[in-house]
């Protein structure tokens, strides 16, 4: 049996972070991960180029149980943090929009920076491991068998993931192990996922896919500005899979479909400067053809702005800046970038990410009831989560 300081399950952001954060320290720690290679989500984020931060991050960008509960670890570990040690490591970046920043060339060289650190500060990172049994013998005493034999541990660290894209391996390991410890678990939902339609509702918008705009979609008192794809099976695009995570079958979300401007000022000004265009050509001007069509076949009339009334005109503006979509679901966990819920923030300390109902026992990363934005903002947090937890467990 191997004795450690610290053992790490689960070889993705939030781990490895932890993993050379408590390492240099002196600490003796071994990081197991089941699949065959580290970071599976780091290598195909952003498109294989890895949204690694993001410069805006805030507590607000969260979605959580307790949304004081992020503060401390991202207040300690701030963007700018990380973005010191890219640069150590001579990767190129760029800033995408909206404070994304992405690797110039591949999210290879941030899998391979993680592994350097854990290199340089003594961490093992053992792959194709799996975790067969836990044993709590006492306080800060925790014995795991694993494929690649027994460990003994003072600390064990949860650092699993979630339940999103199970074909890289993802699974409920770390929700069924904090219930085995006492721990309550959010109910989990796939979030940052394409919404889908059915019936009537998608048939109306199906061959339409590929179709991409601007717009702002607002569900339950939040709103995203930004784009909307059509897709076969529903809608996509940053706007929709940003409003997932605040939508549930049978809320009410709607689009503005003229995101920025006023939609009665937009009719009634081409009402008067073009009164013979019918008002599909006059939506064209703002949307995508093929779309400002479909409205003008199934939702508006088709016929020369001069002839719409003033309050026709403003039946029409409300349905462009409150345009219903019936959303009958999403696409589960097969496609979502992320996990709502997870791991009870009250029952851990948001300073250390340790249980407070077992010494010794820490949560970090997506398995936490810590949900963020579309943009980067969930690698910072793993990022934050595992460098305080690092930093926190005893010497």
């Amino acid at each position: 049996m191997q004795d450690l300081d610290v053992l790490i399950i689960g070889g993705g952001a939030a781990g490895l972070m932890c993993a050379f954060t408590a390492a240099r320290r002196g600490l003796r720690v071994v990081v197991v991960e089941h699949a065959n290679r580290v970071g599976k989500k780091i290598l195909m984020s952003g498109g294989g180029r890895c949204n690694f931060t993001n410069t805006g991050t805030t507590p607000a960008n969260y979605l959580s149980g307790n949304p004081h509960f992020c503060k401390s670890a991202l207040a300690r570990y701030t963007p700018w943090h990380f973005i010191e040690m890219v640069e150590r490591h001579r990767i190129a970046y760029h800033e995408k929009e909206l404070g994304q920043l992405f690797c110039d060339e591949s999210s290879k060289l941030i899998v391979k920076m993680l592994m350097d650190e854990c290199d340089t500060a003594g961490a093992r990172v053992l792959t194709g491991c799996s975790v067969e049994r836990i044993a709590h013998e006492g306080e800060r005493d925790f014995r795991v068998r694993t494929t690649a034999g027994p460990f003994h541990a003072r600390a064990l660290v949860v650092a699993s993931g979630g339940l999103s894209i199970p074909s890289m391996g993802a699974t409920g390991f770390g929700y069924e192990l904090a219930r085995t410890f006492g721990h309550a678990v959010k109910p989990t939902r796939a979030g940052l996922v394409p919404l889908t339609l059915s019936g009537t509702h998608q048939e109306r918008l199906a061959d339409l896919s590929g179709v991409a705009f601007d717009v702002t979609a607002s569900c339950n008192g939040v709103s995203f500005s930004n784009k909307l794809l059509v897709t076969h099976r529903g809608l996509s695009g940053p706007s929709i899979l940003q409003i997932s995570s605040y939508w549930q079958p049978g809320d009410e979300l709607v689009l503005d479909l003229l995101p920025g401007r006023d939609a009665h000022d937009f009719l009634t000004s081409h009402r008067a400067s073009r009164p013979d265009a019918l008002l599909h050509t006059v939506l064209s001007e703002a949307l995508p053809k093929r779309f400002a069509q479909r409205l003008c076949e199934v939702w508006l009339p088709d016929r020369p702005m001069r002839q719409f009334t003033p309050p026709q005109l403003r039946e029409a503006a409300s349905l462009l800046e409150r345009f219903p979509i019936i959303a009958s679901g999403t696409e589960g966990y097969r496609t979502a970038e992320v996990t709502l819920g997870g791991v009870d923030t009250n029952e851990l300390s948001s300073s250390t990410m340790e249980s407070r109902l077992v010494p010794g026992l820490y949560f970090i990363g997506e398995v936490v009831d810590v949900t963020g934005w579309l943009g980067g903002y969930n690698f910072q947090w793993a990022w934050a989560a595992g460098h305080a937890c690092g930093e926190a467990i005893a010497a």
